[in-house]
């Protein structure tokens, strides 16, 4: 679409929005009726450990999607001479699960405990024993039963509990719903009915009946609602908190919110069985919609839905690219102390293609790369790590693979169990991140990893912003019954460009000796935990005389 057809689409509506809450940035996409995008606009956050909780500040959470909006608008302005005032359609994204109590006036009762807590581990375990079914320690119901054997005292106040983009989508519609994927990583979801299980909130009813709480689960839980179903309009009140200037005229549709699984998976169009998606950054998920649900309960492997609510296998590791960008970011001090200053694609570029000269194996170094715990491998905590014995191969390549091999560690784990123990088929393996704007780099690792092809669109380094604006396209363009799958295949990914690569013998064969080095030494890691404790690190420095 040349300048002036652009133009013309964003003054007359034929536009979609999509904001996402990544764990580190707030982005904002705008498209076309065709998915391209026209504008975006960003916010850089990050989350503090506050009373043992990992958590967002609220009001970061508003002022980040006003800078969002506000870059993204000022974007349009810029480049085509005009001013938003309406667009066709808005979806809302975010981080999956975690948990956001509320009571009847709206007030949050708790700081925002993200999906990154480790705090949970008892709740899950007994939910898992009690329905069969694997609750993982970051899912909403997980958080609200360990405060309820943690005796918290807002309990009895909770009129709500949603997640981060149902409570962005209440605050610019008014509307409590939320969409299949995101609601999934809730309470475990039945296909069937596209609700949560019935017979289990019953269950969990009756495992609190003597707590006497003036509500009941089902109550508290925000309406679910399916990819291409309108889910509200931007309200008078949602304008001022999005729209700083209050150009946006009230009335705009909105589709579903939806949790960051659920957009990779658009974002990729990975909604189709048999075909899987990977996400990658601070932390790292896999997903594989399934033929049928899998047949035994690993803690290591969610059940969750697509954004139509068909089942999805998902294992998801709290740690990926953060300690990566820490090295990197070292790097970056030592350049700049000798007076260069190099761009950030740059250094990214330059450092991660090192990792294709390295030793297939990494040269006998380990690292993990856990700034929080990791559930898969049984951390309740976490200390970026790296190790080396005195025969190790040490130089910058061999370096640079060992942290992205380490990246992927947890990952495999949860992997390997629904690939070798479920005999889940994986056809096709879609990979979206920053990681993969550096071409190639990435998705050798990940063709090692997975032990299968990889492929990357030239969307990938959009994501699950552009994923939700998407999903709010489809909900305001889709033809009557059309599914998704086809919507995605007819309308959306039919000239886009995809490359492809296979896994090379030599990479499966050193990533797999490098996971026995990672397994083995997960040891070293718990050892890290036990004595290089918060406490300890508090302490006044030994002085010298």
């Amino acid at each position: 679409m040349n300048q002036s057809g652009v133009k013309q689409a964003i003054t007359q509506g034929e536009t979609s929005l999509g904001i996402e809450f990544g764990s580190t940035r707030i982005k904002a996409v705008l498209i076309d009726n065709n998915s391209k995008t026209i504008a975006t606009g960003s916010y850089e956050w990050e989350n503090q450990l506050e009373n043992d909780f990992w958590t967002y500040n609220q009001v970061d959470i508003i002022t980040g999607l006003q800078a969002a909006y506000s870059n993204m608008k000022f974007a349009v302005e810029s480049k085509y001479g005009v001013t938003i005032r309406t667009i066709g359609s808005i979806g809302v994204s975010a981080m999956m699960h975690g948990y956001m109590p509320f009571d009847r006036t709206g007030e949050l009762l708790v700081p925002f405990r993200t999906w990154r807590n480790n705090t949970t581990s008892v709740a899950a375990s007994e939910l898992t024993d009690l329905f069969q079914y694997n609750i993982p320690e970051r899912w909403s119901i997980a958080h609200l039963y360990q405060a309820i054997l943690d005796d918290e005292k807002h309990l009895p106040r909770i009129h709500l509990i949603t997640t981060l983009s149902g409570y962005i989508h209440w605050l610019l519609t008014g509307k409590q719903v939320l969409g299949a994927g995101d609601a999934s990583g809730m309470f475990p979801f039945d296909e069937t009915t596209q609700d949560y299980n019935k017979p289990m909130l019953n269950q969990f009813d009756s495992l609190i009946t003597s707590k006497n709480y003036p509500w009941k689960v089902k109550d508290i839980l925000p309406k679910t609602i399916m990819a291409g179903e309108q889910a509200g309009t931007l309200t008078n009140a949602g304008i001022k908190i999005l729209d700083r200037s209050q150009n946006l005229q009230p009335g705009i549709p909105f589709c579903p919110p939806e949790g960051d699984a659920g957009t990779g998976m658009v974002a990729t169009n990975s909604v189709r069985k048999h075909v899987g998606n990977i996400s990658v950054g601070t932390s790292v998920f896999a997903m594989i919609v399934l033929e049928q649900k899998i047949s035994n309960i690993h803690q290591e492997i969610d059940l969750v839905a697509t954004p139509s609510g068909n089942p999805v296998a998902m294992v998801h590791a709290n740690n990926c690219s953060s300690d990566l960008d820490a090295w990197l970011g070292l790097f970056r001090e030592f350049s700049e102390a000798l007076g260069q200053k190099l761009d950030s694609n740059e250094l990214f570029e330059v450092m991660l293609e090192k990792a294709l000269d390295a030793d297939p194996d990494g040269g006998g170094l380990l690292s993990y790369g856990y700034f929080s715990g990791e559930n898969i491998t049984g951390l309740e905590s976490g200390r970026p790590l790296f190790v080396r014995s005195p025969e190790s191969n040490f130089n910058l390549a061999n370096f640079m693979r060992t942290h992205l091999f380490s990246a992927f560690g947890a990952l495999k784990i949860g992997m390997d169990l629904l690939t070798k123990e479920e005999d889940v088929a994986i056809h096709t393996m879609f990979a979206h991140g920053g990681l993969f704007k550096t071409p190639v780099v990435g998705q050798k690792i990940v063709a090692a990893v997975m032990n299968a092809p990889v492929s990357v669109m030239n969307t990938a380094g959009e994501g699950g912003a552009w994923g939700i604006a998407v999903l709010a396209s489809y909900m305001k363009n889709k033809e009557r019954d059309e599914a998704l799958e086809e919507f995605l295949d007819q309308k959306v990914f039919n000239e886009i460009e995809t490359q492809e690569i296979h896994p090379d013998r030599f990479d499966v064969e050193g990533f797999k000796a490098f996971m026995e080095r990672y397994k083995n030494g997960l040891a070293i890691e718990q050892t890290a935990v036990d004595y290089l404790t918060p406490t300890n690190l508090k302490e006044d420095p030994v002085k010298i005389q």
